[in-house]
């Protein structure tokens, strides 16, 4: 059985699915599901991410990390953790570059959160001369220091879509016309959760939410609330969502994401704003776009000493990768970054309280 076969049958049984149960679904089906069965990064996957773009990425992270360390006090044990870590390349590049941090190395157990079988073995590839630490659940996490880095981990977290209608909503639905998914529209309810969208929004405005991304905000901002630490989160999106942003990406070209479930991935773009808001326990800084972040963090001097090595091609791909990650028409501006701090605490390097 195909997974748009299973959907189709979970449909006739039992109606008409919500976003959040198909988005789940289509990327984590134990035997069927688009991260469970295959490793969709890199140039022969379905999409690149800004670590295997060019190596300054993580090297980057990991040193704005380690300097937040340093600025708490270097304590001697703490988790340095990963969501989402994809192929292993952030991290395995943010452990190169903080190796020469006196004490860092040795402080640091490594975590990372990962449900995709397949990913984790290539991760664990990627750290093999590191100890390393899986986890599906936060909970796991010791109840110690945390420095955390979350690139293109929110995006992929489930989301609800609901369509205003009066002062109620009608919530997006996927269910089945003669075998093929389609989209529509459940019955007009109340939402008291989008009460405060009723300010910002009009007749038949689309609105998204997402809580599975606030509820691990949350969890993440109380550990470094109590323990120390920080947190930084990179992710496509902006203050606040309006509009219908899910998609799917397969081959490096957009298509339908209800065409293959299972084969494409599937996002949304995060609301920074809703992330804020399920921080409080700790402090968070402004929202910050990618390319003034890694510009603040030095990156065009780690591009300038790496290009001294570099000729023809090589070098031609080194400055295309240094634009693609902080141009404002590539990712610079499209990316948002924000950091998670404790109280009395500097906050993560490259980002305003």
């Amino acid at each position: 059985m195909t997974l748009k076969e299973h959907i189709l049958a979970r449909i006739a049984a039992s109606g008409p699915m919500r976003l959040d149960d198909y988005m789940s679904t289509c990327l984590l089906h134990p035997t069927l599901g688009y991260y469970t069965t295959r490793a969709p990064f890199g140039q022969n996957g379905d999409f690149i991410t800004a670590p295997e773009i060019s190596q300054m990425f993580g090297e980057l992270l990991g040193l704005a990390l380690a300097q937040a360390w340093m600025d708490q006090g270097a304590p001697p044990r703490f988790t340095l953790a990963e969501m989402g870590p994809g192929r292993g390349t952030l991290m395995a590049d943010a452990l190169r570059a903080t190796s020469r941090v006196p004490g860092f190395a040795k402080a640091a157990e490594i975590t990372l959160f990962e449900a995709s079988p397949a990913l984790q073995r290539q991760q664990y590839d990627a750290l093999k001369d590191h100890t390393v630490s899986w986890i599906t659940d936060l909970q796991k996490l010791p109840d110690q220091p945390l420095y955390l880095l979350a690139n293109e981990f929110f995006d992929a977290l489930p989301i609800r879509q609901f369509v205003r209608n009066g002062t109620q909503w009608r919530e997006r639905q996927v269910g089945a016309t003669d075998g093929t998914l389609t989209f529509g529209l459940g019955p007009v309810l109340p939402q008291p959760a989008l009460q405060d969208r009723l300010e910002d929004t009009q007749e038949g405005d689309l609105v998204e939410t997402c809580a599975p991304a606030t509820a691990t905000v949350g969890q993440i901002a109380g550990l470094i609330a109590r323990n120390g630490g920080a947190g930084i989160i990179i992710d496509y999106g902006d203050w606040r969502t309006l509009g219908d942003t899910f998609q799917a990406v397969r081959g490096h070209e957009a298509t339908d994401p209800l065409a293959a479930p299972g084969h494409a991935d599937l996002t949304a773009h995060v609301d920074f704003e809703a992330l804020t808001q399920a921080s409080d326990a700790c402090r968070h800084t402004r929202i910050t776009p990618q390319g003034v972040f890694l510009e603040r963090l030095g990156i065009t001097a780690r591009a300038q000493s790496l290009a001294e090595n570099l000729r023809g091609p090589a070098l031609d791909q080194h400055i295309a990768a240094h634009r693609r990650l902080t141009h404002p028409e590539e990712m610079g501006n499209l990316f948002k970054v924000m950091g998670l701090y404790p109280q009395g605490c500097p906050p993560p390097p490259g980002l305003e309280p």
